[in-house]
């Protein structure tokens, strides 16, 4: 009779002991750690303490033994033990007579500590040197640290301590001067989803990339970890590691339905949006963690969108970059902040799926650009600048926030009051882009390059490359853009070929773009939108002043206008 690894007679090894790293060589992650010992060891830089640190399994005690081991090889002090001599078989095995390992968890004392340091003063019996680990060291007793001190400053030459902790700062700083510090890093999910298919390939285990991935992200960094859940997902699957497994296993949510939601939004597709809704309900899966999850694909998109440089090469690079295409930078924030208030106040809603479509539908409904409509303009409109629609003002008694200081009590307030009506005429709609086919040439003449930027499917980096470029000129299939000095750093590669793929999508593909950089820009969409939004405020609040009722509400109470309450209609504070 046989098990998933082989014979059922033979113990089966938990992956975590089994993979366990035995060289520098093998451990994830941990470069910059790894290569500054290779480096002492090579050199015979020893120092007599070291401090390793780092959350929950990232190696702490595993570099320890290899350090141990490194230290007590047969072959001498090496970077590179040989593995197979009396010394690396029984570190491996916890044998060594000369590594003692102590969990300071339970061991807190001063005694424990004393009788500990009483056997560092004797030569070591088979090693090199005598080695103690010392692990979760921050949990010691203040006097066990204090018996510590004066062996780490008079070691004896055979004596070698490794200390490991997760919690750095509960560690006396007197302690803490006297070691050489190594901070082990959180491993980054793509590196953990690629070590634990090399693993799965080894052990004969079929399994999917998502499945793999979920893990990864489930491990939140930590190897040890993400090969424990792998155990616990081998056996869920009866021997495979499947994507839907892994999902009900963990209770988790699937990028790919996370970014089918992000397409739903892009595209104003409330029944889309609803339907992936109910599918995540189908699946069992926790509307909490669903927006905790989405809340961070939201934070990766907004670093990708405004410093791609800080975003790691991770998973699903390809959905990430198609999501910055179609979500600007704006809308990323507007739905971070929705899915965070969501979520606080899922607890508050009728039930669970309520309060998460309520989520959905309110980052559909608050979307810019979500729904075109007629906006009322004031009285007396201000020029705009070329395809841009005047300014529109919202009614005074709506729009304006009197703050009284002191009211007769005699003296009524109006009852009701009326909101004038905008006049007929003062009507505008939003600019309409002319739609033309992929196949159709550049007109020729001047562009009204504003329009043209509105009418391009754009989003992230790329969109803002193409609001802040200035037409220079246009003629016939070829396209001069200014930028000015203060973006140049707009002119990525990536971010020209993007805006000029979309030109030529509308223009066609014999379309010539070219790109300079001269003195700031004053003609770019983004200015132009800044001075016709300066406009309509400085247009509403004189409407607001003027208005008789308002004036006579001020002069009445002794109030006065809070113009920061005052906006057009239209835009949202």
């Amino acid at each position: 009779m046989t098990d998933l690894f082989g014979d059922s007679a033979t113990p089966t090894v938990a992956l975590a002991r089994k993979w366990r790293p035995r060289a520098f060589a093998d451990l994830k992650g941990q470069e910059h750690v790894v290569q500054a010992l290779s480096n002492a060891l090579t050199q015979g830089r020893l120092h007599h303490a070291y401090l390793l640190t780092g959350t929950r399994g990232v190696g702490k005690t595993t570099l320890a033994r290899i350090l141990a081991k490194c230290l007590n090889c047969e072959t001498g002090v090496t970077a590179t033990p040989c593995g197979t001599c009396s010394a690396c078989t029984q570190i491996d095995a916890g044998r060594f007579v000369d590594l003692l390992e102590l969990d300071a968890a339970s061991n807190t004392g001063v005694d424990n500590m004393r009788e500990v340091l009483d056997n560092a003063q004797y030569a070591p019996t088979v090693g090199r040197y005598k080695v103690y680990i010392i692990d979760e060291v921050h949990m010691l007793s203040k006097p066990a640290f204090n018996s510590m001190l004066k062996t780490l400053e008079e070691p004896p030459a055979h004596v070698k301590f490794i200390l490991a902790t997760t919690d750095p700062q509960k560690i006396p700083v007197t302690v803490l001067s006297r070691c050489l510090q190594f901070n082990l890093k959180p491993m980054p999910p793509a590196l953990v989803a690629q070590h634990l298919g090399e693993v799965l390939a080894q052990e004969h285990v079929d399994a999917e990339p998502a499945a793999l991935n979920l893990l990864a992200r489930a491990a939140a960094g930590s190897m040890r970890d993400a090969l424990s859940l792998t155990d616990q997902a081998i056996a869920y699957g009866g021997g495979r590691v499947e994507a839907a497994g892994v999902e009900a296993m963990l209770g988790a949510v699937r990028r790919d339905y996370l970014f089918d939601l992000l397409d739903a939004l892009a595209a104003r597709d409330g029944d889309a949006l609803l339907a992936q809704a109910r599918a995540l309900a189908e699946r069992g899966i926790a509307f909490d963690a669903a927006l905790q999850d989405l809340g961070n694909l939201l934070t990766q998109l907004a670093l990708l969108l405004h410093a791609p440089g800080a975003q790691e090469a991770g998973l699903d690079a390809e959905r990430m970059h198609a999501a910055a295409a179609r979500l600007d930078p704006e809308t990323v924030q507007l739905f971070y902040q929705i899915a965070l208030n969501g979520r606080r106040d899922l607890p508050y809603a009728p039930d669970e799926f309520s309060g998460f479509a309520m989520t959905l539908l309110r980052m559909l409904a608050f979307a810019p650009d979500g729904a075109e409509a007629v906006r009322p303009t004031p009285a007396r409109a201000t020029p705009a600048a070329p395809g841009v629609p005047p300014p529109t003002v919202a009614s005074p008694a709506a729009a304006a926030t009197v703050a009284p200081s002191t009211v007769d009590p005699g003296t009524a307030p109006p009852a009701a009051v009326a909101t004038p009506a905008a006049p007929a005429e003062a009507r505008y709609d939003a600019p309409q882009v002319p739609a033309r086919l992929a196949s159709e040439p550049a007109p020729d003449g001047d562009w009204d390059w504003l329009a043209v930027v509105s009418g391009l499917r754009l989003g992230g980096m790329a969109k803002m490359l193409a609001d802040h470029c200035e037409l220079v000129s246009q003629a016939g299939g070829t396209v001069t853009l200014r930028v000015g000095e203060a973006h140049r750093h707009l002119l990525d590669r990536a971010y020209q070929d993007r805006l000029v793929g979309a030109l030529r999508d509308r223009y066609g593909a014999a379309l010539q773009v070219t790109f300079e950089v001269g003195q700031a820009a004053e003609q770019t969409p983004q200015q132009v939108r800044t001075r016709v939004k300066a406009a309509r405020q400085a247009e509403a609040v004189a409407a607001i002043e003027a208005d008789p009722f308002v004036r006579e509400l001020v002069d009445q109470f002794g109030g006065q206008i809070d113009a920061t309450s005052i906006q057009p209609l239209g835009e949202s504070t």
